[in-house]
């Protein structure tokens, strides 16, 4: 970050990605112009990699979530999982972990049998085996990322 101005920038755009450029200009003490320059350049940059809406998971038919640790049945194979998965949309977040696991996947389902044919799909695709644990309840998630100085 350049400076506090661009931190707090990121931290309100962080909190919410439709804010108005009328909006930070106030939240920041600049002129509407010149929030949309540093916008301009965190994104340019790639600070800001882009916007999304948020949906409810519910609502959108993937009630079901879990995470899913994988690994590797044959240590010598190639370590390509996560692009041997990619083609799985179920698959939500692909993260290399330290621990037994090579990865650990964040995946979204619709039912409970949708989530035993990912699982069977992942072993397949990948040649893994897999630890699965059911998210019962998510007490938050998307938090903003506020920025710190460094």
């Amino acid at each position: 970050m350049d400076d506090s101005v661009d931190r707090a920038i990121l931290a309100e755009v962080s909190r919410d990605g439709r804010v108005t450029l009328a909006q930070l200009s106030e939240a920041v003490g600049l002129s509407v112009s010149a929030v949309q320059s540093r916008l301009k350049r965190l994104e340019t940059r790639g600070v800001i990699t882009g916007y999304r809406a948020i949906l409810d998971p519910e609502q959108a038919g993937m009630p079901l979530s879990a995470f899913i640790e994988i690994t590797p049945i044959d240590p010598a194979q190639p370590d390509n999982a996560p692009e041997l998965l990619e083609h799985l949309s179920a698959i939500e977040a692909c993260h290399s972990i330290a621990g037994d696991a090579s990865y650990i996947l964040f995946v979204r389902v619709p039912s409970p049998r949708a989530l035993e044919d990912l699982v069977r799909d992942i072993r397949l695709a990948a040649n893994v085996s897999t630890r699965t644990t059911v998210v019962l309840q998510t007490y938050y998630e998307h938090r903003p990322i506020i920025p710190v100085e460094r």
